[in-house]
């Protein structure tokens, strides 16, 4: 299998912020995408790849130009307003109920109304890590549109909570959501499966009124996880795209058993749609030992999902999400994809 990879997220390094009135250790950091390249090469999986140069029309297919606009800029703006040595910028604000939004307002008002959370900060090398991340998907995409079975894109940083004209949880740049497009614009049928442990409430949202592309998510219920406002069972698409999206919400403490159940009831959706390519959001924080979720999936679990995938029997681009237990994520990573490969 192929993976593609570009250093550029290593200049994107969140550290510790303060959250809820306490300091907490940055959890999105440039480890967790090294751990896994590192054990790809341990492992012998297959060749590490550059990514190829796309320009930005396959993200203005998806995303709002003002929001791109905006991260492209917005560490100049932020150390224009508060000086060269100004911490990363996050929002102090948002336009809730009642407010109005301010994307024509200076750098302050522009986070508040671009960003959902402010667990996303942008700093010295943001834009041209979540940038690189893009050309990362479409180049992995490209190989599996020419042919290959398979591709992993070890994008970094993640993608699947950002939607058309918001960031946020740890997401600039929707991936996944990208590289489906690019898919469909090819004339091909893309499904999505999103195995992360949090919703991928960006990518429903681009698709939630198409009916061109499926999107399925087995995620913590977001009664008590994050993103907490999007994830639900009953939300299954609208116009026309009513149907072709499905949410398989589990309780804490999922442990394999449970997740397997509802994976097959992912397959079977998955198989109703009859995609051309399928696209796995491969978040990894379903882990039993991550530090902000509670499920109970173990690494020999993570060559059981690899192989559940393998039977859906589509070419398959993996792309790289979540999962933050950095010491173990090398190995699951790989377990997945050599479950995949059968190996």
């Amino acid at each position: 299998m192929k993976t593609f990879y570009s250093p550029a997220h290593l200049e994107h390094d969140p550290q510790a912020q303060f959250e809820g009135g306490q300091l907490l250790p940055a959890v999105e950091i440039p480890a967790r995408a090294e751990r896994v390249k590192a054990e790809i090469e341990a492992r012998k999986l297959g060749p590490i790849l550059p990514p190829g140069a796309f320009d930005d029309t396959p993200i203005l297919r998806v995303h709002d130009a003002g929001l791109v606009e905006f991260l492209s800029v917005a560490h100049a703006e932020w150390l224009k307003r508060h000086g060269i040595n100004a911490p990363p910028a996050i929002p102090s604000a948002w336009p809730a109920n009642g407010l109005r939004d301010g994307r024509q307002g200076d750098i302050e008002a522009r986070l508040g109304s671009y960003a959902f959370s402010a667990d996303t900060p942008i700093m010295k090398g943001t834009w041209q890590a979540a940038r690189q991340a893009v050309n990362v998907a479409l180049s992995a995409a490209m190989t599996v549109k020419s042919g290959e079975r398979s591709a992993f894109a070890l994008t970094r940083p993640p993608g699947h909570h950002a939607s058309n004209n918001v960031f946020g949880g740890f997401c600039y740049l929707n991936n996944i959501a990208i590289a489906a497009q690019w898919f469909a614009d090819a004339g091909l049928r893309p499904a999505i499966l999103d195995v992360d442990y949090h919703h991928g409430n960006g990518t429903q949202t681009i698709f939630y009124r198409r009916p061109d592309v499926f999107f399925c998510s087995i995620h913590a219920d977001p009664a008590f996880a994050y993103p907490h406002f999007l994830g639900f069972a009953d939300e299954t698409g609208d116009g026309d795209g009513a149907g072709c999206n499905l949410n398989l919400p589990l309780p804490s403490g999922t442990d394999w058993s449970r997740y397997d159940d509802a994976l097959s009831r992912a397959r079977l959706a998955i198989d109703a749609f009859g995609p051309d390519v399928l696209l796995v959001s491969m978040g990894l924080d379903t882990y039993i030992a991550d530090p902000i979720a509670m499920f109970q999936i173990n690494a020999a679990d993570y060559l059981r999902l690899g192989a559940r995938i393998a039977q859906i029997g589509k070419p398959t681009l993996f792309v790289f999400e979540g999962g933050y237990a950095v010491e173990a994520l090398g190995q699951i990573a790989v377990n997945l994809l050599e479950g995949f490969e059968g190996k």
